[in-house]
């Protein structure tokens, strides 16, 4: 019981103290698992380990091959939750650019590291290539902490983030291959009744040893792979969405039916064919995540929350798994030339051949092939491999687990120190952060980020009421679900390119603890509320930088946008004429100018401007009724007549 609770208890201090030190929680959990596994033999009173996983004939948590299913399930579970992170509307730009990097880029990482772990390391070919398909992967629990910490250019995160989720499955299938590729020769019965991975008897004893026979078939089994794994992947998301929406399922049970679900899918795919569970529940994830579910959040926060529980658990039950014979077989120069080789050669050559072509610079390719740490499901499938192939005495089996384990312990420690510095270097910061945030949904709110995403500003609209967020992404808007008063915003990737914050609810309060709660992190560049009626009807002081209009509170706003639903443009020429817009502008009640949008596409918000610059073709964008500004001006001064656009 102690040793059980302590694995809990150490896990989430780990976690911790990765969110304390912005580094991902991979890193101090292995350290720990290490500590408490093979380390403690050296100062344990008795010489055992403090933690032993697998059960043997004095301690241990799992008896048998339960650690792996354990381990299998859990992976399942991680992999669902970050499949509801992946938003199809990120990759409009960097959507064949994740293509290839899953494809192509595969291809190259899986001949490159099994040609140099066979030549380097010394390595029987079919070993190799078994660790080559392992290390494929990079992994969502290990990139997104990397990720939250980088103000990085949105099509970066977005091509690394996809990246980590997408690869996972499609690693661990070619190690599948590579595996029964490699017991394909033993006796039938040898792995009993039921391995989790492609029946070696099978294999045997339809197409024998032959290397051309096992190929026609493992490109079938992959092709199997892919088929069983979409096709119970949609199925349960459809399933799960239509039980939800018709409230088949009561609100009290949602989560842990939509974990049953989960796991239910994930076996059923694997009964089918093999190691597909892990693609459907991907897809599965990504289903629901594109879908306008009305408890996605609320499935999500469980869902992330256990993934934490469950990331915490195995990493130090794996790391535990390991023992000083496995480490003492890394430690040489070897290890050190194959890892330098796969981190400095061959992920540099698998992204830039994979990015040939788009529309990403020289720099950003650099930054993605830097980052590129292995994480859960390199560490879950290596050690139920490795552990399968000692016990049937394969040669050079005995490397393969801590060679992943080093490798993952090596890219973690090296992205996790250096992508901050590396990002800095090759300038892939965001300079300036564009992006826009607006606090409340309303109708005024949906106009006026209308209005700017059709001139190519990233808008962001939030708020806690659902029915504003659906109408908002009918319109085609980028809309979150979430509270002002908690943590929900914090920790977005997709808000890192987010400058702009503008707060206009009909709640003072709340517009004011949006300001004061996210301003630093969301509004860099700039704070805006809206006036209260009670500043509007008594001139009451407030500070003018931070108002975002001067002449109308919301309800003013509101009965605008009511009567007329659209925002106007009018081209002005000069300071004279932009001034004389803005004053007939401000003399209307049903008229509101908001901003001033350059001949290069720069928008400002007009009661931001300190200085007036006029190009030729400067826009004044207000929201309100038509106005005919020729007919006004001209009954006040002689201008030349103004085109309204």
């Amino acid at each position: 019981m102690l040793e059980l609770a302590g694995i809990i208890i150490l896990g989430i201090f780990a976690q911790w103290l990765a969110w304390k030190l912005k580094i991902p929680a991979i890193l101090p959990l292995i350290l720990i698992g290490l500590a408490v596994g093979p380390l403690s033999t050296f100062y344990s009173e008795d010489g055992a380990q403090w933690i032993q996983p697998i059960w043997n004939t004095k301690q241990g948590f799992f008896p048998g091959e339960s650690l792996f299913y354990f381990v299998s399930l859990a992976i399942g579970i991680i992999l669902f939750e970050g499949g509801l992170t992946l938003k199809m509307g990120e990759i409009k730009k960097v959507g064949g650019v994740i293509g290839k990097l899953i494809s192509l880029g595969s291809i190259i990482t899986f001949f490159g590291a099994g040609l140099s772990t066979h030549y380097f390391f010394g390595l029987d070919w079919s070993i190799s290539f078994l660790f080559a398909g392992l290390i494929i992967v990079t992994g969502p629990t290990v990139i997104t902490p990397i990720l939250r910490n980088i103000p990085l250019k949105k099509d970066i995160s977005a091509v690394l983030k996809w990246e980590g989720i997408l690869i996972d499955p499609i690693g661990a299938l070619v190690a599948v291959l590579v595996f029964g590729f490699i017991t394909v020769n033993i006796e039938p019965g040898t792995f009993g009744d039921n391995l989790g991975t492609i029946d070696a008897a099978k294999l045997t004893a339809s197409h024998g040893a032959e290397g051309g026979s096992y190929t026609k078939h493992a490109l079938l089994e992959f092709g199997k792979i892919i088929v069983i794994g979409f096709a119970f992947g949609l199925a349960g998301g459809f399933a799960m969405y239509h039980a939800v929406k018709r409230k088949v399922i009561p609100h009290y049970l949602l989560n842990v039916a939509s974990l049953s679900i989960v796991l239910l899918i994930f076996v059923l795919s694997d009964l089918f064919a093999h190691e597909s569970g892990l693609l459907a529940v991907v897809v599965m994830g990504m289903y629901l995540g594109n879908s306008d579910l009305p408890n996605l959040k609320e499935l999500l926060y469980f869902k992330e929350s256990l993934s934490v529980l469950l990331i915490s658990i195995l990493f130090i039950l794996l790391s535990a798994n390991i023992s000083i014979d496995d480490l003492l077989l890394i430690y040489n120069w070897k290890t050190a030339i194959l890892f330098a080789i796969i981190i400095f050669v061959i992920r540099p050559i698998g992204v830039f051949l994979s990015t040939y072509g788009s529309g990403l610079k020289t720099n950003e390719k650099l930054f993605i092939s830097w980052v590129g740490p292995r994480g859960i499901v390199a560490a879950g499938i290596a050690s139920l491999f490795g552990t399968k192939l000692v016990e049937l005495g394969i040669p050079g089996a005995e490397y393969i687990t801590p060679l992943v384990f080093g490798l993952v312990l090596v890219t973690v420690l090296l992205n996790a120190t250096t992508a901050r510095l590396v990002a800095s270097l090759l300038g892939v910061f965001l300079k300036k952060s564009e992006g826009i945030m607006i606090v409340g949904g309303s109708r005024v709110s949906r106009l006026i980020a209308s209005y700017l995403q059709k001139n190519d500003r990233h808008v962001v609209l939030v708020d806690s009421n659902r029915n504003n967020i659906e109408k908002a992404k009918e319109l085609g808007l980028d809309a979150v679900n979430a509270n002002i008063y908690s943590d929900d915003l914090s920790d977005n990737i997709e808000l890192s390119d987010v400058g702009y914050l503008l707060a206009l609810t009909g709640n003072n309060e709340i517009n004011k603890q949006a300001i004061t709660r996210f301003g630093k992190r969301f509004g860099e560049n700039g704070t805006f509320r809206l006036l209260t009626s009670e500043e509007l009807k008594k001139k009451l002081p407030h500070d003018p930088k931070e108002i975002f209009c001067n002449t109308h509170d919301y309800v003013r706003f509101t009965q605008v946008a009511h009567d007329y639903p659209s925002i106007q443009e009018i081209e002005v020429y000069d300071n004279t004429k932009f001034l004389k817009v803005l004053e007939v502008l401000k003399s209307h009640d049903d008229a509101i100018p908001l901003f001033k949008k350059d001949e290069d596409g720069g928008i400002t918000f007009i009661d931001t401007l300190k200085e007036v610059d006029i190009t030729e073709r400067t826009v004044i964008a207000y929201l309100g009724k038509p106005i005919d500004f020729e007919e006004v001006i001209t009954a006040t001064m002689e201008i030349e007549p103004l085109t309204e656009d």
